[in-house]
């Protein structure tokens, strides 16, 4: 027989202000412990050395991790211009150099290149896997990884400031499964400078956005207050981008069963992917086919 978890039944969003150093599994874990939470995870994996908008799930809330990971997110990176490294970040070593430096204009000019859908290989010091091995794994044990590219679409690239000669600071709105690293080495290249990431920060994250973020310190602090619960927000706000469909009580306790049921929604049309609310709180997400929403996940707050 399995081991009953340990911990609160407790459902919704903390949403992190990741700082460097850390990885985004440690900072689940560390939200997990401060709030005594039976069960947690993330949506969308932020490199140990970036910051930002870590949107942490808790309980039935994991059931909509899907969702937010879908939708598009906003970063702020700086590139150094002039090197290129083995992880394309600055935790990587110097693998080639260039003393060319391109204008501002000359930047501007190149990212239109890399807005819509492009195509891009992931970082070779990277969590995709080959053959059943992570990337980053293989590379670090000295295997030459070919990886291949995969699309991604990018909504814009932005320039926003150009400190010196050797960094100009872009901000990206990407789907998912994007690499920031490959935007800024692919980026180098194509300027004929090579470059690498030597900052990076997830400002947003579908509905999810850096101003209601809690730091790390802020929630060491709070640890196990119940103060820290202010904290969490309705899971429902991690279906933001589905469109919602009301129901009776009679219609809730069928979804909560499993079965079909009717709905009250206008504007939606057949096979849809809806919520079904009850007084605003998420009962189910699934199909909507001739008036019935036809569950696929069934929350159990």
């Amino acid at each position: 027989m399995a081991r009953k978890r340990k911990g609160r039944d407790i459902s919704g969003w903390m949403i992190v202000d990741k700082p460097a150093g850390l990885s985004s599994a440690a900072v689940v874990n560390k939200v997990r412990w401060a709030l005594d939470a039976k069960k947690a995870g993330h949506a969308g994996t932020l490199d140990p050395e970036a910051t930002g908008v870590l949107a942490v799930a808790l309980g039935e809330a994991t059931k909509t991790v899907p969702y937010v990971t879908d939708a598009l997110k906003a970063y702020e990176f700086t590139v150094r211009l002039g090197q290129a490294t083995n992880t394309d970040d600055t935790e990587g070593e110097v693998i080639a150099s260039s003393d060319a430096r391109p204008t501002d204009a000359d930047i501007k000019e190149a990212l239109h290149g890399f807005v819509g859908e492009i195509q891009q290989v992931p970082p070779k010091f990277s969590a995709v896997k080959i053959d059943g091995e992570r990337a980053y794994k293989l590379a670090r044990d000295g295997e030459e990884v070919e990886i291949e590219a995969r699309p991604l679409w990018v909504e814009s690239l932005l320039m926003l400031d150009r400190p010196d000669q050797d960094h100009v600071t872009l901000e990206l709105v990407c789907g998912k499964g994007g690499y920031v690293r490959s935007i800024a080495r692919d980026l180098g290249e194509t300027l004929g400078c090579l470059g690498h990431v030597s900052r990076l920060r997830r400002v947003w994250s579908g509905p999810f956005h850096s101003k209601e973020a809690v730091t790390l310190a802020e929630i060491e602090r709070l640890a196990r207050d119940p103060a820290l619960d202010a904290h969490i927000l309705p899971l429902e706000i991690g279906l933001a981008d589905l469109p919602q469909a009301r129901i009776t009580p009679e219609s809730a306790a069928r979804l909560r069963n499993g079965n079909p049921a009717m709905v009250i929604a206008t504007d939606l049309e057949y096979g849809d992917e809806v919520w079904a609310a009850l007084d605003g709180q998420a009962v189910a997400v699934g199909t909507y086919r001739a008036g019935e929403l036809h569950p696929s996940r069934v929350f159990l707050h």
